[in-house]
C-alpha cells in the first residue's frame, strides 16, 4: 500500500555508508550483515546514528543492486573497514510511503514509477528508500514503513 506521493526538497545529510554492489538474489543476505557492520562501526567511534537505516541505489539494473546502504550521523565518521563518510544529498524529489513488509517493496517502486510517469513527473537515475519502521520497531511486518524517494530531474 502506497501513500498519496508528494514534491518534497530534502537537504544533504551526513552520513556513514557502506556501498555494496550485489547480485539482486543476495540482498536479502548481506543487507542484514552490514546493517551491523556499520553500527558496529559508529558504535566503536562514539558517533550517534539520527534516524533510520537508507539504501540509496547509485545505479539501477534489473540483476545487481549497487547503493550505499548508510544512516544518518551526529557528528563525521572516520573510514574503518568498509565504512566511509558519506551523504545523502539534497535533491528536490516525489516521495511516497509503502506500508507492509520489505518483500512488497519491488511492486511498491513499480506502481510508484507508474504513478509518476503518469503524471509527467522526470526521474533521476538514483533512489532510495528509508526503513522507518521496520523489524527494529516492530514485529509485525504489516505495520512496517518504507519511505521511497525519487529525485526529479530538473
Amino acid at each position: 500500500m502506497l501513500d498519496t506521493p508528494q514534491i518534497t526538497q530534502t537537504a544533504a545529510e551526513p552520513a556513514a555508508v557502506i556501498r555494496l554492489t550485489i547480485p539482486r538474489s543476495e540482498m536479502m543476505t548481506k543487507f542484514g550483515p552490514a546493517v551491523a557492520e556499520l553500527f558496529s562501526a559508529l558504535a566503536s567511534q562514539g558517533v550517534r546514528p539520527i534516524g533510520a537505516v537508507f539504501a540509496h541505489h547509485l545505479a539501477m539494473s534489473p540483476g545487481v543492486f549497487d547503493f550505499e546502504l548508510g544512516v544518518v550521523v551526529t557528528a563525521p565518521v572516520k573510514e574503518s573497514g568498509r565504512v566511509k563518510p558519506g551523504l545523502l544529498p539534497a535533491a528536490r524529489v516525489m516521495r511516497t510511503i509503502h506500508t507492509g513488509p520489505y518483500e512488497g517493496l519491488p511492486a511498491a517502486w513499480g506502481e510508484f514509477d507508474k504513478w509518476m510517469k503518469a503524471n509527467g513527473h522526470a526521474q533521476a537515475e538514483n533512489l532510495w528508500e528509508v526503513y522507518s519502521v521496520g523489524p527494529q520497531s516492530s514485529p509485525d511486518q504489516s505495520t512496517w514503513r518504507t519511505e521511497l524517494n525519487r529525485p526529479l530531474k530538473s
